[in-house]
């Protein structure tokens, strides 16, 4: 990352991220009957053992009046999907009656909501998987979607610091004076497929309806610290896309969504619409929001070049939210902004060679994406400096643990890039 990119002047911290899964633990805040309510993470504080294999008899009872089950998922290094995958097998019923406010991080410990519609109760007290439990069961009337969620609470170990105590404390206390006006709002890299930046790629070969195409790219893009073994399955793909030996090579524990893919193609070859429509719809839109998170991104850059330290202040032909300047989530009916904002929309979306029609998906109407507008500044609150500490792990160096809270819809890997100055994933 350039340094135009950032808001803040504090000396980098430089530090290693999610060194460890329990480096990083995130805990889903809500409100319920007027309370406002967390899912709060209970593991951290067990043995290892304990943590890893903890297993607990779900207490529910039937309901005569309510369809959906709302239960507390904490899992361990895993990500939803592939959580709510498992439990729905699990349980014995399709992904599709499991619904959640919000995806949660893979590398970490974290704890959130989901909704079961009509669960087998027996199944669901039984349910057990290494590293998941469910927990705080009750009965409700409704599904949870996206976005039914206020927030995040974040508790964060960062690690291979080599300042000392005094610098640590200094760079985090200019750090903490300086985010008090925000800093910029930047979806963070998971957005974009992590270190394989591929699903923003695919969104927009979607929008081209270009099936195959996207299919072809999600299936065979590759990055150097992937496991050899999807490595070598993708680029054996990509030289010869025989889908009968993909389905062999892939392996089944971390390429669920590629053997969906590749089972679809089996059974209708060469058509790749249907192929890309066997996927759960959240997971299918997940691709054109994306692509929205990667133009939105890109204005904020430009932003940030043109009008340096007051990039984050409302200027004259801004579209306001909340008081906030805001940038374009680029849709068939969005408005573009005026003045310095309006010409850098422009200019994002003629480099790309998009018009807003291109976001009406004929081939996939679900696809399709009105657009909207998202604030520009990213609103860090209670961000506390909470220890530092000997890292256990790497002798001679320090680590500290950092907390903060936002509101749905933000990284914490953005707060974290602004804070080392370097690119998290």
């Amino acid at each position: 990352m350039e340094s135009n990119e950032f808001i803040t002047t504090t000396k980098p911290l430089k530090a290693r991220v999610k060194e460890r899964y329990i480096d990083f633990i995130v805990e889903e805040i809500y409100e319920e009957d007027g309370q406002i309510k967390k899912c709060v993470v209970d593991r951290y504080n067990l043995p290892f053992e304990e943590r890893i294999n903890k297993n607990h008899v779900l207490d529910i009872s039937e309901s005569t009046e309510f369809d959906q089950v709302i239960v507390e998922m904490e899992k361990i290094n895993t990500d939803t999907n592939t959580a709510l995958a498992l439990i729905a097998r699990g349980i014995g019923v399709s992904k599709n009656r499991l619904g959640y406010g919000g995806l949660k991080d893979k590398r970490g410990i974290t704890c959130q909501r989901i909704s079961i519609y009509q669960p087998n109760l027996e199944k669901l007290k039984k349910f057990g998987v290494k590293g998941i439990e469910l927990k705080n069961a009750r009965w409700a009337k409704d599904r949870l979607e996206l976005g039914h969620l206020k927030g995040n609470e974040f508790t964060i170990i960062l690690r291979q610091i080599n300042e000392s105590e005094e610098e640590i404390k200094q760079i985090i206390q200019d750090f903490s004076n300086q985010i008090k006006n925000g800093i910029p709002n930047f979806f963070g890299n998971q957005r974009f497929g992590g270190k394989r930046m591929v699903t923003h790629r695919v969104g927009k070969l979607l929008l081209k309806e270009d099936f195959e195409s996207a299919i072809k790219l999600y299936l065979t893009e590759t990055y150097e610290e992937e496991k050899i073994e999807i490595k070598t399955a993708r680029i054996n793909f990509a030289k010869t896309f025989d889908v009968a030996k993909a389905l062999r090579e892939f392996p089944r524990k971390d390429c669920r969504t590629e053997l969906a893919i590749l089972n679809s193609l089996i059974k209708e070859p060469n058509n790749y619409q249907q192929a890309f429509h066997t996927l759960p719809k959240k997971t299918r839109y997940l691709f054109i929001h994306a692509y929205q998170s990667y133009l939105f991104n890109k204005m904020i850059e430009k932003r940030i070049e043109r009008l340096g330290k007051n990039a984050l202040l409302p200027q004259e032909g801004d579209i306001l939210v909340n008081g906030k300047a805001t940038a374009l989530l680029v849709g068939y009916q969005t408005e573009l902004a005026t003045g310095i904002q309006g010409e850098i929309e422009q200019e994002v979306i003629n480099n790309e060679g998009i018009k807003l029609e291109d976001f009406i998906v004929k081939g996939q109407s679900e696809l399709s994406s009105q657009g909207n507008r998202k604030e520009i500044s990213l609103e860090i609150k209670d961000f506390k400096l909470e220890s530092i500490f000997d890292d256990e792990f790497n002798k001679g160096q320090k680590a500290i643990k950092i907390t903060f809270y936002l509101d749905k819809g933000n990284y914490a890997t953005t707060v974290l890039k602004e804070l080392i100055k370097e690119e998290v994933f």
